[in-house]
């Protein structure tokens, strides 16, 4: 008898592409799905968005990750599904996880002023850094952010900072980076650290992922 598959569903971070996903490789009894963002519509609830995100996991069961922002949006996805498991990488559980310069920008509205516009103009993001090891990570953001419609970055950016979650989902798998320069470590509670990792650790630790993903899945 065939051992049922189990299916992961994955969603990536503000402005980036499924792509973020391609050194994650588990075992052959999961299957890997990979979500992309859709165009918001003008003005949409971020729950509203998430209903029509939901229709993407298309069988029950699933575990669905998501990654920064796109953690915050499987946590309100998860309202509409009938999940195994719920886990979120590099992001928050909560309002109260954001770090304090977040909170200054949305009360500010300094969101507003972001030109997002001149994002998707840039050719070459190597080109507005400097030093050999900057120009190199400009060239890994340019590879994996490459969606840059200015109508979802102003949607995306401003649901990130005017997110209503008051308290976690109960049973929420909680990953971050010690070194996490987005959302600080200090500012999240109960999660599993990964020493050494920043924001982008999906990427960078990719190996971790890979040997510990299974585990958290299948406890």
């Amino acid at each position: 008898m065939l051992k049922e598959k189990i299916h992961v569903y994955c969603m990536p971070g503000l402005a980036a592409d499924v792509n973020i996903f391609e050194f994650i490789k588990l075992p052959d009894e999961f299957v890997i799905h990979t979500i992309s963002w859709k165009m918001p519509v003008k003005n949409e609830p971020l729950v509203d968005y998430a209903k029509r995100m939901s229709k993407e996991v298309e069988v029950d069961n699933a575990i669905l990750i998501g990654v920064s922002f796109g953690g915050i949006l499987v946590q309100e996805m998860n309202a509409f599904l009938n999940l195994k498991k719920l886990i979120i990488i590099s992001s928050v559980k909560s309002k109260h996880e954001l770090p304090l310069r977040l909170q200054v920008i949305k009360t500010t509205k300094l969101y507003k002023l972001i030109p997002t516009g001149l994002i998707g103009k840039v050719k070459r993001w190597e080109q507005l850094f400097y030093g050999d090891m900057s120009k190199k990570i400009a060239q890994v953001y340019q590879k994996y952010l490459t969606v840059t419609n200015k109508d979802y970055l102003d949607w995306a950016i401003e649901n990130v900072l005017e997110w209503k979650r008051e308290k976690p989902i109960v049973g929420v798998i909680h990953i971050h980076g010690e070194l996490d320069q987005v959302f600080p470590i200090e500012n999240i509670k109960d999660c599993i650290v990964v020493p050494k990792a920043n924001h982008a650790m999906i990427l960078r630790r990719s190996k971790w992922f890979n040997e510990h993903l299974p585990k958290l899945i299948l406890k």
